[in-house]
């Protein structure tokens, strides 16, 4: 049911008109907001919301309610859902304030996608189950990936897998497609997914396709480290044509100064595949700088084969180390250099790779290996522009996402800083737009029944929030200070975050997805 300009009255709603005795008050009504449905144009009025559903959307519902929010001159929008995630590890805490998932909720993020590029636990149901034991502040889903599956199979070598591997992977990935994963995600840039050739792709793509499942890629190469960007893009596409599914493209963008202003080519690519039927999308996060790891932006993948043990042996290796700082050097300058990678984590936490080098009176490439030996830290690094970022961004099948990850301010402000960046400040897109992409679009994509919209029936995931003040507070340097200007978040007809502040109600769900009949046991 679509919200339209016209007064939505509900069954509900007229019944409280001419009914002869008092209905029994709603749980929630919020009042005299600007409402955006999702799909449709806004408009002034009342979200009334019992149990876990939206019972009616209207310019002015005479019901009463246990509890009225008033919302005058505020924003009504769907709860949030950011498509990709690393918060995993959050959500299976064992402290119930952290598997709240505060950075989310602040931000109006009701539903988060887990075990993106290519990290998905093939035990689909142990992930999901736990949710009944360790509840969780917001909705999630799952992927299942090719980094867990490869290992469990084959290990961390650079090797195709035998006949009898590959079926052993293709029954991993389909068994968790059967226990509820949204698709098959692969991480293709990283040691040991980059040694997957195409074909052992496709064939466990096709495992989630048959059930369902969606195609979701960290491509091979967002750069110019192997294949190039061009090359990488038609690569996925093609897994999604041979394996029959949708593809979306993980936070897709230029990286490096190699690719700078190749947006509008990568553009034309995915719309060519589009005209011609297939389905493909794209998630983003509205920052300059990526999060990765030390290791990922500068070692080549080569010298990963085997895992960082192997690596580090290589490192004490002269001949070997020769060759891994040459490709280092070359790395480095893909990314701007050493004054464009910000440490995130660890001892130096909060310094660029190029202050540490001068600190160890060493070339950056030196100091990098220093620090790689000691541990793989965490890295922000800045290597977009803000003319591909713009031109990625306006594209009516580009979401918002937050790749959010420990020490990059994305995890806590992606939702906000695009709203009050790249719409108020840079007029890229409208705010229509932006609730769209950043709730209704990835639930139509991904399938979430139910989701992405106020309208009767729908479960009453909401966000409340002004218009004047949304804004992220975390930057490169604090990157967990929560956002600004939410007012209210309900997740599942429950209140999260009430009068600004988190009320530390923990009613998320788990969101298992449906395999079609007949593709399951």
């Amino acid at each position: 049911m679509r919200v339209r300009h016209a007064v939505l009255l509900t069954t509900l709603g007229a019944l409280c008109l001419g009914a002869a005795k008092p209905p029994q008050p709603i749980d929630l009504l919020i009042r005299g907001g600007t409402i955006y449905p999702g799909s449709g144009a806004p408009f002034v009025g009342d979200v009334a919301v019992s149990g876990d559903r939206i019972v009616a959307v209207g310019r002015r519902l005479s019901l009463p309610a246990r509890r009225t929010i008033e919302a005058g001159g505020l924003i009504v929008a769907p709860g949030f859902i950011d498509p990709h995630t690393h918060a995993g590890a959050q959500l299976a805490s064992d402290d119930a304030a952290v598997r709240l998932i505060p950075g989310f909720l602040m931000q109006g993020v009701t539903t988060a996608f887990i075990g993106n590029d290519g990290g998905g636990d093939p035990d689909v149901a142990g992930v999901l189950g736990r949710a009944a034991t360790k509840p969780v502040g917001i909705n999630y889903a799952t992927y299942v990936g090719l980094d867990p599956v490869r290992k469990r199979v084959i290990g961390e070598g650079d090797r195709a897998p035998s006949a009898d591997e590959l079926a052993r992977m293709k029954g991993l990935v389909a068994g968790a497609m059967c226990d509820g994963a949204l698709g098959f995600s692969t991480g293709l840039f990283y040691a040991p997914q980059s040694f997957a050739a195409k074909e052992e792709i496709v064939a466990l793509a096709r495992e989630a396709g048959i059930r369902g499942g969606v195609y979701d890629s960290h491509l091979r190469d967002e750069s110019s480290y192997s294949i190039g960007l061009a090359a990488a893009v038609d690569e996925a596409l093609g897994v999604g044509r041979e394996a029959h599914l949708p593809l979306n493209i993980s936070h897709i963008k230029a990286l490096g100064v190699d690719v700078h202003g190749q947006a509008p080519a990568i553009i034309a690519m995915v719309e060519r595949a589009r005209r011609a039927g297939q389905k493909v999308t794209a998630d983003q996060y509205p920052w300059s700088a990526s999060g990765t790891s030390l290791v990922a932006s500068l070692v080549p993948v080569w010298a990963q084969d085997g895992g960082r043990s192997a690596m580090l042996r290589r490192f004490d290796d002269a001949a070997e180390m020769t060759r891994i700082r040459q490709g280092m050097i070359e790395n480095l300058r893909r990314r701007g250099g050493a004054d464009q990678l910000l440490i995130t984590e660890g001892e130096h936490k909060g310094r660029t790779l190029a202050a540490v080098a001068s600190a160890r009176g060493e070339d950056p490439v030196a100091a990098a290996v220093a620090v790689i030996r000691v541990k793989d830290p965490a890295v922000a690094s800045f290597n977009q522009t803000e003319a591909d970022i713009a031109a990625f961004m306006r594209r009516p099948w580009v979401m918002t996402g937050s790749d959010a990850s420990t020490g990059h301010p994305r995890a806590y402000g992606s939702f906000a800083r695009k709203y009050s960046e790249y719409v108020v400040r840079r007029k890229v897109l409208s705010l229509r737009d932006f609730i769209h992409r950043s709730s209704t679009l990835t639930a139509e994509t991904f399938g979430l029944a139910g989701r992405g919209r106020l309208a009767q029936g729908a479960f009453a995931d909401i966000v409340v929030f002004d218009p004047g003040s949304f804004a992220a507070r975390a930057t490169y340097e604090q990157p967990t200070l929560l956002a600004q200007g939410v007012r209210s978040v309900v997740v599942n007809g429950v209140l999260a975050v009430d009068g600004g502040a988190l009320t530390g109600a923990a009613a998320g769900r788990a969101l298992a997805q449906t395999p079609p009949a007949g593709t399951c046991p």
